[in-house]
């Protein structure tokens, strides 16, 4: 069964952000890193993990103006790749961008519902239990 477990927002000033939701709702937050498509840092309430991310460029976000801020795409963990893709599909889904390869570490396979929001699958989950920055 799929589990919803992911939620990615585009901002404007990375560390602002993680400083922010930090702060305001006491979230563990991984080290700022850089991912080919974006500069990152993961917030996590212990169950659900919050990406925010600087994208820099159109490349795997779908963005034309790379100033946009707000909701980009949500993540599910799935028991299959294959199989979830195929269901995706035959819903009316459509495949969009490959983060990474498939085994790698933190790779995502991303779909646009009918409406074009993106989401993402993956069968790892995204990190949750990483310590806090000092």
């Amino acid at each position: 069964m799929p589990k919803l477990r992911h939620i990615a927002l585009s901002v404007k000033d990375i560390d602002r952000a993680a400083d922010f939701y930090c702060a305001a709702f006491g979230m563990a937050r991984s080290p700022k890193s850089e991912g080919s498509t974006a500069h990152r840092i993961y917030l996590s309430d212990g169950v659900i993990n919050l990406a925010l991310l600087q994208y820099k460029s159109a490349v795997g976000s779908g963005l034309t103006d790379t100033g946009f801020a707000g909701p980009h795409h949500f993540g599910f963990v799935v028991d299959d790749l294959d199989a979830a893709g195929e269901q995706i599909r035959a819903a009316g889904g459509e495949f969009f961008f490959d983060l990474g390869k498939p085994g790698d570490e933190g790779f995502e396979r991303k779909f646009r519902d009918p409406d074009g929001i993106i989401f993402d699958i993956n069968t790892e989950g995204w990190p949750l239990d990483f310590p806090k920055a000092e």
